[in-house]
């Protein structure tokens, strides 16, 4: 979003996505890591893959020697991978993690099993000496105005989570409901910004809860909505929903697919393409 920067209170940038914006020295992958800027501090959401939200932050001139949180969405690889380079070579930021972050996650395809978690264990951080925890409360406040939320009601029926996704426990595949999700939303003078990793629990149940929770409206949504599987019923409640007259900008991307965003991208005035370099300024 082109935006003078003036007194410049939050700042969002897309440190990795599936696509390359204008940017095109950049690194893209799939997966999603944002930079967040909040006032003094300084966040990261998701880690992306591999590596490449590092050398995208070095070619966007982004320290991320000092960051004070690195938060991660889900035990999905496309926004954990990095964090391993991150937490070896770059920073030692506090970790917070959705209970059941380390779960065995699979996917279920034909007959196979395909393995998407997490490359890296509990034990790493414990060996690196990175302070951690796994936020299980509704709410959590990490710095003001910034909070991390979770445990999201599965009030809309229709957001369905595929049966592709399973998780391994005690030797059997289980569904997995991914409630290890979290996600964050930030507080602005214009309203809330919601940043989504994946929206695995369903956009529209994980936004109704940060509004029941915060009791403020939403401005702008960031992120993943996962609605790449939605059937078309649901895809055009989320649609709608996204679009409503309260909701300022749209940025979704990453697993929203195709159809989702074309449809979203009627909204030329709200609607942006959230790619590898994107920055919002509020």
């Amino acid at each position: 979003m082109n935006q003078k920067e003036g007194n410049m209170a939050l700042r969002i940038t897309t440190l990795v996505e599936n696509t390359l914006g204008e940017h095109l020295a950049l690194k893209n992958e799939h997966g999603i890591s944002f930079y967040i800027e909040k006032d003094s501090h300084k966040i990261l959401f998701d880690a992306g893959q591999s590596d490449a939200f590092l050398y995208n932050a070095e070619q966007l001139k982004i320290d991320l020697t000092d960051l004070e949180y690195l938060v991660l969405s889900h035990g999905h690889y496309d926004h954990s991978g990095g964090a391993v380079d991150l937490l070896e070579k770059k920073a030692k930021p506090e970790v917070i993690m959705g209970k059941g972050f380390f779960d065995e996650k699979y996917g279920f395809t034909g007959n196979s099993y395909e393995y998407l978690g997490n490359r890296f264990e509990e034990s790493f951080l414990l060996e690196q000496g990175i302070s951690y925890r796994f936020v299980t409360e509704e709410l959590t406040e990490i710095v003001p105005g910034v909070f991390v939320i979770t445990n999201f009601p599965r009030i809309h029926q229709d957001e369905k989570i595929s049966p592709r996704f399973k998780i391994m426990k005690d030797g059997k595949f289980e569904q997995d409901l991914f409630n290890d999700e979290v996600l964050i939303a930030i507080d602005t003078p214009r309203g809330l910004v919601v940043l989504l990793g994946c929206s695995h629990p369903g956009v529209r149940n994980m936004l109704d809860h940060v509004r029941n929770l915060l009791k403020k409206p939403v401005y702008a949504v960031i992120g993943g909505t996962h609605l790449v599987e939605a059937s078309s019923v649901s895809m055009e409640k989320a649609v709608k929903y996204l679009t409503k007259e309260d909701m300022g900008i749209i940025g979704v991307s990453h697993c929203t697919g195709k159809s989702a965003m074309s449809k979203l991208g009627a909204s030329k005035d709200r609607y942006f393409h959230n790619s590898t370099g994107s920055s919002l300024i509020i």
